[in-house]
């Protein structure tokens, strides 16, 4: 798969209640496979990014391995309450090389074969920080095709 997007960010300057903005174009090329063993179901997602932030170019590698487990259910079908958890690692293709981990747990509700929601939990590690944050997320797999 290839995608593209278009990040805004501004980040507060230190003992200031100033911000600095970065825009950044994101192009990246991504891979995605899909197991499950009995009731586990496994995505692993390997994805570079080229990375165009105000002038400068970088290049970011990225690993994502989630899990689903159903609970109320053998299989991910209409109605099913699942766990879910992932994690992804960031590596920088130039100095700094570790970029960020991401570390999610949460509970899941499989509407139907096209939508399911979650309700999760990240901590995400970067470099000389931490932070956390809840998440609310809508999957949707529509097909364009018929």
């Amino acid at each position: 798969m290839l995608g593209y997007g278009y990040i805004l960010s501004e980040q507060y300057q230190k003992n200031s209640d100033r911000k600095t903005e970065s825009k950044e174009h994101r192009i990246f090329q991504q891979f995605i496979t899909r197991q499950n063993f009995g009731r586990f179901y496994l995505q692993h997602r390997y994805r570079i990014e080229e990375r165009f932030i105000n002038d400068d170019i970088s290049y970011r590698f990225r690993y994502f391995l989630a899990l689903n487990i159903p609970i109320n259910k053998k299989t991910m079908v209409e109605n099913t309450i699942y766990l879910s958890t992932y994690n992804e690692i960031f590596i920088n293709g130039q100095s700094p090389v570790f970029d960020r981990n991401r570390l999610y747990g949460g509970l899941g509700y499989n509407i139907n074969k096209n939508f399911k929601f979650e309700l999760g939990y990240m901590s995400q590690m970067i470099e000389s920080s931490q932070r956390s944050q809840f998440q609310i997320i809508l999957f949707n797999n529509l097909s364009l095709s018929k």
